[in-house]
């Protein structure tokens, strides 16, 4: 089983440089020749990449070290530097050091230098000068940097479903895309963030991701709190769902806005919409106009189960995803792609 893992403590260590070769060039009829030791290789980086194909840290092994730098050799022969080491983690990946964040990984092939590989030694060849002609001196490779950092992901997605658990957040998913997030009658099925992909007729696709269900003093981490508020910070959008099944389901709404704004300041005031799920019972039908006297949001009610109204959804989604890019455009930004 692969589990979805959105956290990672990892040691990198560059690797070592290498040695400066010591010799001395000799030939019949050319005794004192002088130094000819090369200069020892570099060692080679740890790079972090980021790679849309990648969705969790999972694959992330807890240790990397660069390749050593070759050793320098006679004849004025420069070592080999040492290869770099490619680690591939999620776009959105976050990296600490200390609690401080150190780079922020939110573009698809952007790079950071975890660790710098060691600098090469000086042969004896580089120590020649007019006052030494025949340098015994050679330098060792540096050893390579050494860091822990933390890995942290924050799913990149476009929108966001937000919402209690059993309001219908991962049955909306399986009815709009193709991702299969587990389904059942009781609170808490989705314990991991899953994204879905909605395709339209001209080949764009928008990215939705299912948050695991928030419940109140979710921002002071009680039941799943804050380990996956956090991938709400990255949505562009968000579709709030409430379940219009139960009696005043405003409140719902007004409840999952104050921890939202609780975690982190303006990330209610997002564009959003808000999704009456469960439209085919018969008390949501009494409390779908009720709710729309008592918000301003627009208010579109549906059935992930039945499939009724999801087109309506679907077209307001686009409306609001081609805002986003017409927005990031217009400030010379390059929007997120999938």
């Amino acid at each position: 089983t692969r589990y979805f893992v959105d956290h990672r403590k990892v040691r990198v260590v560059g690797g070592q440089g290498g040695g400066g070769g010591h010799s001395f060039y000799s030939e019949p009829r050319k005794i004192f020749g002088g130094p000819d030791g090369g200069n020892g290789g570099d060692g080679g980086h740890v790079i972090l990449k980021a790679d849309r194909q990648m969705k969790s840290l999972s694959s992330v092994l807890p240790f990397y070290q660069g390749f050593h730098g070759e050793k320098g050799g006679s004849k004025n022969c420069y070592g080999a530097n040492g290869a770099y080491v490619y680690v591939k983690v999620p776009v959105g990946t976050l990296v600490k050091e200390d609690g401080k964040v150190v780079a922020d990984l939110t573009q698809h092939g952007e790079e950071y230098v975890a660790a710098y590989g060691g600098a090469g030694g000086k042969g004896n060849r580089f120590f020649l000068s007019n006052e030494n002609r025949a340098p015994t001196l050679f330098t060792p490779g540096e050893p390579g940097q050494e860091r822990v950092l933390h890995l942290e992901l924050k799913t990149t997605a476009h929108a966001g479903l937000v919402g209690f658990p059993n309001a219908g957040k991962s049955s909306l998913l399986r009815a709009i895309s193709r991702a299969k997030p587990a389904v059942a009658a009781y609170p808490f099925t989705t314990l991991n963030p899953h994204v879905g992909i909605v395709h339209y007729q001209d080949y764009e696709q928008v990215a939705v991701a299912d948050i695991p269900g928030l419940i109140k003093g979710a921002h002071q981490n009680r039941g799943l709190g804050i380990a996956f508020l956090r991938h709400i910070e990255r949505c562009r959008f968000l579709l709030y769902v409430v379940d219009l099944s139960v009696s005043q389901p405003w409140i719902q709404l007004q409840d999952l806005k104050y921890e939202l704004e609780q975690y982190k300041k303006g990330l209610s005031e997002r564009p959003c919409v808000v999704i009456g799920n469960k439209i085919d019972l018969a008390q949501s039908r009494i409390n779908l106009p009720l709710l729309k006297e008592q918000i301003d949001d627009r208010v579109i009610a549906l059935s992930a189960l039945t499939g009724d109204n999801l087109e309506e959804l679907l077209l307001h989604l686009r409306e609001l995803y081609d805002t986003y890019v017409k927005t990031e455009q217009s400030r010379g930004q390059s929007p997120v792609k999938w």
